[in-house]
């Protein structure tokens, strides 16, 4: 959704962060007729399930070492780059088109563009993982419980960066599984384990005009307008409809923040969670002329105390007040 709100300030930049509000109810905006929250709950869920559905469909036939590599290359069949919008570089490799609604199912352009980015997300997020995996096999121990220096170092050279202790330890064990049952190294990421599973939520961002609009009423108040279906299975364009849902913002949602256009999710609890993204101005920080701090953390100093006693001692001080030369 375009904003009024989104032109660059010289010298300042943007914040972005999500709030979670609830949806109690709506009014279907052709009648006026009011939707309790128990109908709206419903009516969310059915759209919920076909985007799950759909996109673990799209997933799933994507799930192979063939595909993971052209969507890490970052490039189509021509060599053009693909487009940032995961919905818009699926669709330019020509993959939704293996994926159509059950028959009987009318799903709106507008709700498929929801499904691809959601797809194309989880399938981009699964190639962190792919790095990993990758480069545990690539030097794979000569000991599968214990790695030497060297191999420590050959291994750290080949994984993706950020990558933690953690990641590192659970993607082994999970390969050593596969090795005492199997006798042999996995190929990659897509024989170690099946198509990552996705949740029923509904990614509106990915969506125009046609299907969702959002505005500020005041500073409290947001109004979601959604096309949502009257049925579990709207056979025509027909049972689908404008829903109207005023959204109670959070204080941490300030006045002067830019709404985004949010996620859908039916919890187990009954509540309809709207995952809300806004931004906000935030001044872009000086290179210099800051004033030059050095902050200790006392159980990382209680750590080190008997290699650097002195360090101890100098924090204590700081803690008593007397300050210290730093």
């Amino acid at each position: 959704m375009a904003d009024s709100y989104g032109e660059r300030v010289a010298g300042v930049g943007r914040v972005m962060a999500t709030a979670t509000c609830t949806a109690f109810r709506g009014v279907l905006e052709t009648t006026g007729e009011r939707v309790v929250q128990r109908v709206l709950l419903e009516r969310v869920g059915f759209l919920a399930r076909l985007s799950r559905e759909l996109t673990g469909a799209l997933v799933a036939s994507r799930w192979d070492e063939a595909s993971l590599d052209l969507l890490a290359a970052g490039v189509d069949e021509r060599g053009e780059v693909l487009p940032s919008k995961g919905w818009m570089a699926l669709r330019r490799l020509g993959w939704p088109q293996a994926v159509t609604p059950l028959t009987g199912v009318y799903v709106s352009d507008r709700v498929r563009r929801g499904v691809e980015e959601y797809a194309a997300r989880t399938l981009r997020l699964a190639l962190h993982r792919r790095g990993i995996v990758a480069a545990v096999l690539a030097t794979w121990p000569a000991d599968p419980h214990r790695r030497t220096e060297a191999e420590w170092t050959a291994l750290r050279k080949l994984l993706p960066a950020g990558v933690n202790g953690a990641e590192i330890r659970n993607r082994t064990r999970q390969v050593r599984a596969y090795l005492s049952e199997h006798g042999c190294l996995p190929a990659g990421l897509c024989v170690l384990e099946g198509p990552p599973q996705v949740a029923g939520l509904v990614l509106l961002a990915a969506m125009d005009r046609q299907q969702v609009t959002l505005a500020r009423v005041d500073a409290a108040t947001a109004r979601l307008r959604v096309k949502l279906p009257l049925c579990a299975v709207p056979a025509t364009g027909r049972e689908w409809a404008w829903h109207v849902i005023d959204i109670r913002l959070p204080a941490t949602i300030t006045p002067d923040a830019v709404l985004h256009t949010p996620t859908l999710r039916p919890t187990p609890a009954g509540r309809i969670a709207v995952d809300l993204s806004h931004s906000r101005p935030a001044p872009t920080t000086k290179a210099t002329g800051h004033t030059v701090a050095l902050g200790f953390d006392w159980g990382v100093l209680l750590s080190v105390q008997s290699r650097s006693v002195g360090l101890v001692r100098l924090f204590v001080r700081a803690r008593a007040g007397r300050g210290c030369g730093v």
